[in-house]
């Protein structure tokens, strides 16, 4: 079940590996965006950090770490098809995996239905 972070990130654990991206409603306030930095396998995350640049045809944003831990794969579909973050966030368009250092980390998020009802207003 994914869970959400105030500045708009989700992250989808399976076992202690989780598959993290931006919400749709982070994606819509941002507008069309044309290019996103992912962060390199095997690079160490700390919860709240920079974990990727986006930029969009309105602002240059920043998507932050859900957890700490290790980076094991990013999206390399992004590269060839931006789209892909555009039309679906949630899905296709998530941006990496990582390896989560402390299961705790994630107990500060929201759950899916409380973070869509603060969204969907």
């Amino acid at each position: 079940m994914k869970k959400f972070s105030d500045t708009h990130e989700w992250i989808e654990p399976v076992g202690n590996i989780g598959t993290c991206g931006i919400s749709t409603f982070a994606q819509k306030e941002l507008g069309e965006i044309v290019y996103v930095e992912l962060p390199k396998v095997g690079a160490t995350l700390t919860k709240g950090e920079e974990a990727v640049i986006l930029e969009s045809t309105k602002a240059a944003a920043d998507s932050y770490a859900c957890a700490s831990g290790k980076v094991i794969e990013v999206n390399e579909a992004l590269k060839k098809d931006i789209s892909l973050l555009n039309e679906n966030p949630e899905s296709f368009g998530w941006l990496y995996k990582i390896e989560i250092k402390d299961m705790a980390d994630l107990d500060a998020l929201q759950e899916e239905s409380l973070y869509r009802s603060q969204t969907e207003l």
